[in-house]
């Protein structure tokens, strides 16, 4: 039986997490964009995030933490409303080390790195040290199909030689990013699944070059979502992640709870999008009325309610089959919200600018800026067409096993 209802350990969270919004973190919202048009990381980030740790609120994502661990080990349907009130900042999950992709690449690490591995990699990740990025799309390819990549991870010996550009990776920009996990093929000949690996690579490793930050609808990020080119890379081979032709299966295993993250952030973003669309038109009058007074503009409040709350349940629901089922047994609802929720946070900010009018576009809101970051998700993690085919292809073969059952009811409308 599903239970969505927040439990009183939940409704604490929520309360001390929006406390920390309204305190520490909104009133920094000018520091963050003078910071951001100087291209500057602001050193404002490092001090909150000791703040936060302070507060317990520290690793929220990752229920399998370890007892010496720092974290508060939360179930994803416990995790879902904190992640929602801290979206509704882009750049706030930071703050309490429930960042992407940082987040995806402890559990990796947590999941399939040796114990090397976690001492040196996975352990700074979860203290907040230091940032990484994970480094699997690439330009000459539709890297929407894993598969189609091409970087090679040649062994040589000891070692293991990388040679490839990947791009579009996000937090390789960050002051603080110091290792990427890299995807690339070590046996061309072997079954398609197989034939991807996963490396670790330093960022300081001689070979690899950031070769630029790349703006996204004209917004350049400081965290970054680069481009990377590796040339005769050479790492040891103690640096690939569990073994040999598993690549594949990690990034789905990485990209399933990483993407209910983002919807779930996502939410809180169409949740102030909804919030400043009621504002402004309960304030603004033209041709005699409030807006709301207007039809139009009282139905995109009425729809965007309503897909909101549609689309929260759906997330909801999403995070508890996670954690009884895991990510694989959870594949349709993941599919389904992350083609959802992303369209959702479009459509509700589009509608807010359009109540703003021309100070919806400038930079005197955030709509301009959520509408970006919206339009973004409906591509990063797999575009929507894929998810739309991931879900149609599984409501098929379900029909496929209940062929016939519909033939009764037709049979039964024509009186047969």
């Amino acid at each position: 039986m599903m239970n969505f209802e927040y439990s009183p350990k939940v409704q604490a969270l929520r309360r001390q997490v929006q406390d920390f919004m309204d305190d520490h973190v909104i009133p920094r919202l000018p520091e963050w964009r003078a910071a951001e048009q100087a291209g500057v990381y602001p050193a404002f980030i490092e001090e909150l995030k000791a703040l936060a740790r302070e507060e317990g609120l520290w690793n929220l994502f990752l229920p399998a933490l370890a007892a010496d661990e720092p974290g508060q080990r939360l179930s994803n349907l416990e995790y879902a409303p904190l992640a929602e009130i801290m979206g509704r900042v882009p750049w706030a999950p930071e703050i309490f080390n429930c960042n992407a992709p940082d987040t995806g690449n402890m559990e990796v690490l947590h999941l399939f790195g040796s114990i090397e591995q976690r001492q040196q990699w996975l352990r700074p990740l979860l203290e907040g040290t230091i940032r990484s990025c994970f480094a699997m799309t690439e330009p000459d390819v539709a890297s929407s199909d894993a598969t189609n990549i091409q970087t090679v991870i040649r062994r040589d010996g000891d070692d293991y030689v990388i040679n490839g550009r990947k791009w579009f990776i996000t937090g390789a920009a960050h002051p603080n990013c110091r290792i990427a996990i890299v995807m690339g093929v070590t046996d061309p000949d072997a079954e398609t699944h197989r034939r991807q690996s996963m490396v670790l690579v330093p960022l300081d490793t001689p070979g690899l070059t950031v070769v630029r930050n790349i703006p996204v609808m004209h917004h350049l990020g400081l965290d970054g979502h680069c481009e990377l080119l590796l040339r005769d890379v050479r790492v040891p081979r103690a640096n690939l992640i569990h073994e040999e032709g598993a690549g594949f299966a990690i990034a789905q295993a990485r990209l399933g709870p990483g993407r209910i993250h983002h919807c779930m952030r996502s939410i809180g973003q169409a949740e102030l999008a909804l919030e400043l669309m009621c504002e402004r038109a309960a304030e603004r009058r033209a041709f005699g009325r409030y807006l709301h007074q207007h039809g139009t503009v009282a139905e995109w409040i009425a729809h965007s309610r309503i897909e909101i709350e549609q689309a929260r349940l759906l997330v909801l629901k999403t995070a508890w089959l996670i954690d009884r089922h895991g990510a694989k047994g959870a594949m349709r609802e993941i599919s389904m919200i992350k083609a959802l929720v992303p369209r959702l946070q479009v459509v509700v900010c589009d509608r807010a600018m359009q109540v703003f009018g021309a100070m919806g576009l400038s930079g005197d809101t955030p709509l301009a800026d959520l509408w970006t970051g919206g339009r973004l998700l409906r591509i990063a993690d797999g575009p929507d067409e894929v998810h739309l085919r991931s879900v149609a292809r599984q409501e098929m073969a379900a029909a496929a096993e209940r062929r016939g059952d519909g033939a009764r009811y037709l049979n039964a409308a024509a009186g047969a």
